[in-house]
């Protein structure tokens, strides 16, 4: 099984930036795929990005400019880097990985809300 704790939510002001963290544990060696989620008050659960355990960075059309997906595997770590942040970024973000077994696991959430 793989554990999820992402981190790095909270208060931002148009225009401004945060980097959450997904920080994996347990059976790390079989993630394949990590990726960042998010839902919105009312809204579905949407792809933001994804990573793969080699580096490949994939975004979501809406995504692409703004957003940063990265990974440090010394920390079993997944960034976020999200710049120019607008209110409609405003919530829910979830760090999910795929792993070799195609299992899949989710992080409890962190919550990131743009606001003036």
């Amino acid at each position: 099984q793989v554990q999820l704790v992402e981190s790095g939510g909270g208060l931002v002001q148009p225009g401004g930036s945060l980097r959450l963290a997904c920080a994996a544990s347990g059976s790390i060696r079989s993630i394949a795929v990590t990726g960042w989620y998010r839902q919105a008050p009312g809204k579905q659960r949407e792809l933001v990005a994804t990573v793969t355990s080699s580096g490949t960075a994939n975004y979501a059309d809406s995504m692409k400019g703004r957003f940063t997906i990265s990974r440090d595997n010394a920390k079993n770590t997944v960034y976020l880097q999200m710049n120019s942040l607008k209110p409609e970024d405003t919530a829910a973000y979830y760090c999910r990985v795929f792993t070799t077994s195609a299992s899949t696991y989710w992080g409890q959430g962190t919550q990131v809300t743009v606001s003036s």
